[in-house]
């Protein structure tokens, strides 16, 4: 492992970014073995794709097949390059398989996120806690030569997205209790929206710091529906949360609904702060960047993106099916996350998984309290070919303690795709005054 951070960024600064680092701080040249290419702008991903086709169908390299598999026959000889979240699900599951592909670096950024990039060095900066962005140039990775975890997390969460991700029926799935056949099933309207990529420059303070906004609302279960909710994310301070409750016809806030509070209707399956791989503020954790490694990662995986697929044929019993998981070697920073001095969590060590040439976050290890793997998230990048990025929205996590997995941010088997949205349009998601407590009562009342 190395870390390269300040020290480099201070003897080459912003002149090292397209060319000897890419545009967003990855190493681009190939590894000693040459598995993972050297890294060239990869161009366009998607050819003649419209929304509304899938998305797998129409990626440059669709034609790819498997190189070999990691089972849990062959498991040591691949000992180096799996996570310790993966050596347990090989452990636990006997017929857990990873199929592994040729490494295909497909994620770039757009020029304008390039150039806020370069801006950012030497000119982000984190405010007083140490802990949540104070300034940056927007959209654009604030740290891309990170010295820290704070920072590198920081470059997970401002990654370029486009403007909103919407997901009109987004399908979250929890795998049945032991003994049950039962699965829980939840099907949603949702957006997330990213308010300070609404232009192509601009700087973090613009947007009152505002990380994301959300809402959600359910159509099933039949139990929840009706139900909805509207979130604000803001750098260093608590998510504000308003949920309706059609059954009172009232909007309530939820102060509690952060850190490990579990989400509501999932049997304490899924915290708050597991959202998209991690979410929320990282003030209960203390974060060490511990460098890179080359890992067997989820890349260009596009099978939890398949909308057209019959959910029984992708979401078996133990985990989602090898045929739509994919793996690639890649070079990943490892950040660590232990938790604070007179803090509490219930996953007290964290390991995060980003991506370099994306910083998306391909996948988390949770340790509880007696240092066991606990729960194990993986993110399922894809190429967006809305964006001409890459990014991680679909992803499942296994809980190895209890036996259960669930997926999230997936439109499997829902028949509607999801959908990257870079212009704001006369759409009333694509701004502020939608996510509020008024607005929510008012739409959901209709």
């Amino acid at each position: 492992m190395y870390v390269m951070g300040a020290a480099w960024a201070s003897e080459h600064g912003a002149d090292a970014l397209g060319s000897s680092l890419t545009p967003i701080g990855a190493n681009p040249a190939a590894s000693a073995d040459g598995v993972i290419p050297a890294w060239t702008p990869p161009g366009p991903q998607g050819g003649d794709w419209v929304y509304g086709e899938l998305r797998a169908a129409h990626w440059v390299h669709r034609g790819d097949q498997p190189l070999y598999s990691v089972s849990a026959e062959n498991q040591a000889e691949h000992a180096a390059q799996l996570l310790p979240g993966h050596v347990e699900l090989l452990k636990q599951l006997p017929d857990y398989r990873m199929d592994v592909y040729q490494t295909r670096r497909s994620c770039d950024v757009p020029a304008f996120v390039a150039q806020n990039t370069r801006q950012n060095v030497g000119f982000a900066q984190l405010d007083d806690s140490a802990l949540a962005l104070q300034e940056a140039h927007v959209p654009g990775i604030p740290f891309p030569m990170p010295s820290n975890g704070v920072e590198a997390m920081w470059n997970m969460k401002m990654r370029y997205r486009g403007l909103a991700f919407a997901m009109p029926r987004n399908q979250a799935a929890l795998s049945p209790r032991r003994g049950s056949d039962d699965w829980l099933k939840m099907l949603t309207d949702q957006i997330s929206f990213l308010p300070w990529a609404q232009q192509p420059n601009g700087l973090f303070s613009d947007y009152d710091r505002l990380e994301v906004a959300g809402y959600f609302a359910y159509f099933e279960p039949a139990a929840l529906a009706g139900q909805a909710a509207v979130l604000s994310v803001r750098a260093g301070a608590d998510s504000e949360t308003f949920y309706y409750f059609p059954g009172q016809r009232r909007v309530r806030r939820m102060p509690s609904y952060s850190y490990d509070a579990p989400q509501i209707g999932l049997d304490n399956q899924y915290n708050v702060d597991e959202i998209a791989m991690f979410t929320g503020q990282l003030d209960r954790f203390d974060w060490t960047l511990v460098g890179k490694q080359e890992l067997l990662v989820p890349y260009n995986s596009f099978g939890l993106y398949d909308f057209k697929a019959r959910f029984e044929d992708v979401a078996q019993r133990d985990f989602i099916a090898p045929s739509h998981r994919r793996y690639e070697l890649h070079r990943v920073w490892v950040v660590e996350a232990r938790v604070r001095e007179g803090m509490r969590h219930s996953a007290p060590k964290r390991l995060f998984y980003l991506d370099e040439d994306s910083w998306a976050p391909l996948a988390a290890v949770d340790y509880d309290a007696q240092d066991r793997v606990a729960k194990v998230r993986e993110g399922y990048l894809i190429p967006v070919y809305e964006t001409g990025g890459c990014d991680v929205e679909a992803f499942a996590q296994h809980n190895l303690i209890d036996g259960r997995y669930m997926f999230d941010n997936s439109p499997l088997g829902s028949g509607t795709d999801h959908r990257w949205l870079t212009e704001q349009g006369n759409n009333p998601r694509l701004k502020r005054s939608f996510y509020t407590s008024d607005n929510l009562r008012v739409i959901s009342e209709r």
